[in-house]
């Protein structure tokens, strides 16, 4: 403070000598420029003087700052890098995670040992059009296909148990096109499938598909077949029915029949103990059928029909109705000649289990409205042979409309006594046995 003092005290001293000089006129203008010169450096001297601690001060603090923001920076960084490290492992466990579950579920591991039954009905399965392509990927052509709904597929298996996660499934379904590769029926499956043995399981064929075994008699008709084949669970009778009209079977004994009408089909469903897939497609169910049919029938009937001028749809038409009146395999023959001597003599059959035909859910002997139909069915009324066979005949009928007795008989009658067939030449022998019985 005094030292300030005395710094005042001369500048008031220096500034009355400067007006001393000016009043005496000694002071020159030069001397006054350098004494302000001098002045300035003086005070910027003083004024620096009372600054330096100031920005010592500051450029202390700022060292300080700098200093502490970089230890508070070391740790923040370190702690979050600790923090992401945790974070990587915590996802990487929990994908882990995933994927071992999705792979445990694809593969089967460490599932339970069990059996489920699954079905795939036809309902499930669409047909749909693709292209058919050579070895060096020419198109060729077309072809059908059934195509299922996996979504319906992947509910069931679900529902049994056999998967865990259905968009997993669902997933490999649609890059391993199994929906193409599915087929209708029902499946007994294994906890143990992955899920490409799944795929490989429930196709028609695989050895988990259900069975079962089906007897059909001799003299079914269509109808009558139909009926027992859903009532095993093969397929309904409906599609069925749609199948035999419309599906086009390749073989040769059904060129000249035209799609649309279920008939077509009657008298080639061979008759036979048959092992079907349960709930299967209802054209391959009939398919089996048609294909023994082939087999039975072969070349040298094939001969025998040319020998007796008949085609191999009249013969089945003959065989159908010795099928249906034939009460022992001794009498299929004579009824067969029966049958020939009425048609080359022009007169009608007069076999009631033709009209009988068109009406499947009777019972017993037709009705007088029946027999007075005007039907090409009736053959009382009409000569001929019947519009289509009237069952599924066995070989026997079969062989016996290919070689018939050589008789005169144009009658036959049922003897209710022994339950067989007698056979007459005129219709008086007939009329006279006839009434002897009581068919009552």
């Amino acid at each position: 403070m005094a030292e300030d003092i005395d710094k005042i005290n001369q500048i008031f001293r220096m500034q009355d000598e400067k007006s001393a000089k000016e009043k005496t006129g000694h002071i020159k203008p030069d001397d006054l420029q350098e004494y302000d010169m001098s002045q300035r450096k003086k005070n910027k001297r003083v004024k620096k003087a009372k600054n330096e601690p100031d920005e010592q001060a500051k450029s202390d603090k700022k060292k300080e700052d700098k200093h502490i923001q970089k230890n508070t920076y070391r740790r923040t960084g370190c702690m979050g890098g600790i923090m992401y490290f945790v974070f990587v492992i915590c996802v990487s466990v929990v994908l882990a995670c995933v994927a071992w579950m999705a792979a445990s579920d694809a593969l089967a591991l460490n599932k339970p040992q069990f059996e489920a039954t699954v079905t795939l009905p036809t309902e499930i399965f669409k047909s749909e059009t693709v292209d058919t392509f050579d070895e060096d990927g020419n198109k060729t052509g077309t072809k059908r296909i059934s195509v299922a709904d996996i979504d319906y597929v992947t509910d069931q298996l679900k529902e049994a148990g056999l998967i865990e996660y259905k968009w997993l499934f669902n997933f490999f379904c649609n890059i391993s096109h199994a929906d193409k590769k599915l087929s209708p029926g029902e499946y007994e499956l294994k906890s143990s499938y992955d899920y490409r043995a799944l795929i490989t399981h429930m196709r028609a064929g695989s050895d988990s598909a259900l069975t079962v075994d089906v007897t059909i008699p001799e003299g079914f008709t269509m109808h009558q077949i139909f009926k027992r084949l859903e009532e095993n669970k093969v397929c309904s009778y409906e599609d069925l029915m749609a199948a035999a009209a419309d599906y086009k079977y390749n073989y040769n004994f059904l060129e000249n029949k035209e799609q649309g009408d279920a008939s077509r089909l009657e008298g080639f469903l061979f008759p036979e103990t048959y092992q079907f897939y349960v709930d299967m497609q209802a054209s391959s169910a009939i398919n089996k059928f048609l294909d023994v049919f082939y087999m039975k029938f072969d070349d040298e009937m094939t001969n025998r029909c040319n020998n007796l001028g008949m085609s191999m749809d009249d013969i089945i038409k003959i065989a159908s109705m010795i099928e249906k009146e034939a009460a022992s395999d001794d009498e299929r023959t004579y009824i067969a000649s029966v049958i020939y001597n009425r048609l080359n003599a022009g007169m009608p059959l007069g076999i009631d289990a033709t009209t009988l035909y068109e009406y499947p859910e009777h019972e017993g002997a037709p009705t007088a409205e029946m027999l007075e139909k005007d039907s090409p069915y009736n053959s009382r009324i009409h000569a001929g042979l019947p519009p289509t066979p009237i069952c599924n005949p066995g070989l026997p009928s079969i062989l016996a409309a290919l070689q018939p007795e050589e008789t005169n008989y144009y009658y036959y009658a049922l003897d209710t006594e022994t339950g067989t067939h007698r056979f007459f030449e005129t219709e008086g022998e007939h009329s006279a046995f006839v009434a002897t019985q009581n068919y009552e």
